[in-house]
């Protein structure tokens, strides 16, 4: 059995990682300054970040994961973005603020405290999904789909999210997604319909690693009631990764651009940046 010995207060069953593993968390980042800086001038485009607003994941047993967004998913790519000259909206389901595993937050990092006070207002007043597809994807180059457990609640069942997903197939924008992110991708598959990015490669956390490691160490305080890996497959995605090892990969399909772990959000937020560059 996991070990659970961190119980969030603010929820009954519900848990943290236990102590032993949050004492493994770094508390810097290996972000290495921007690969792409901006050029003078006006901004040279927009991203849309669709953020989690749900903290407690279901586990068997009847008890809960509390996660959220994971702050080095979330914020070393958007250091690279924000250097590059990007802007970024965030939204989320219902317009509620963007939950964070604060107990993964890289504190010794300055680069990583800077950039979350900035788009702190963001993280805690986002825009409604619904209404930014109400006014249209128009204006954005990018939707980015940050990790953390937290993006296995709500988006993959989220018809917004859906909807999200085929306009950006249908104006070929970037999609950029990392760790437990492409849970979102899943929504593509609602209803039935045929996932529009079926065929496509991705490289996401394994699953392997969630079913065994995570809740070894005490990262987790039990088995997951699905896992993100095989609801990709199951849709006709490829996961290239899926052994129990955590590299830190990044991969490039087409217009699909995804890391596997915070160990790849450096180097995710650099192929980003150089691919939005390819792209201008």
């Amino acid at each position: 059995m996991a070990p659970r010995d961190n119980p969030d207060p603010a929820e009954a069953g519900a848990y943290f990682p236990s102590q032993a593993s949050l004492r493994r968390a770094p508390r810097t980042t290996d972000y290495d300054g921007p690969a792409h800086p901006a050029p003078d001038g006006p901004t040279r485009g927009r991203i849309l970040m669709i953020a989690t607003e749900e903290r407690y994941l279901p586990i068997r047993g009847g008890i809960l994961f509390s996660t959220g967004n994971h702050p080095v998913e979330t914020l070393v790519p958007l250091l690279h973005l924000e250097a590059a000259g990007f802007d970024t909206d965030v939204a989320t389901l219902s317009g509620a603020m963007a939950k964070f595993e604060h107990w993964a937050f890289p504190h010794d990092d300055e680069a990583v405290r800077g950039i979350y006070e900035r788009m702190l207002p963001r993280f805690r007043g986002p825009q409604r999904l619904r209404d930014v597809l109400d006014r249209g994807l128009d204006g954005y180059d990018a939707v980015y789909l940050p990790g953390g457990h937290g993006a296995m609640n709500g988006l993959p069942r989220s018809h917004d999210v859906r909807d999200v997903l085929r306009r950006v197939q249908e104006r070929d924008m970037t999609m950029i997604a990392i760790c437990h992110g492409p849970a979102a991708l899943v929504a593509g598959g609602l209803d039935g319909g045929t996932n529009p990015f079926t065929g496509y490669e991705v490289v996401a956390y394994p699953d392997r690693v969630d079913a065994g490691p995570s809740i070894e160490s005490g990262y987790l305080p039990g088995e997951m009631e699905w896992y993100v890996g095989e609801a990709l497959v199951a849709q006709g995605l490829d996961v290239l990764n899926r052994d129990d090892v955590v590299s830190g990969r990044v991969h490039r399909d087409r217009n699909l651009l995804s890391g596997d772990s915070p160990q790849a959000a450096n180097a995710l937020g650099r192929l980003a940046t150089e691919f939005l560059a390819s792209r201008a």
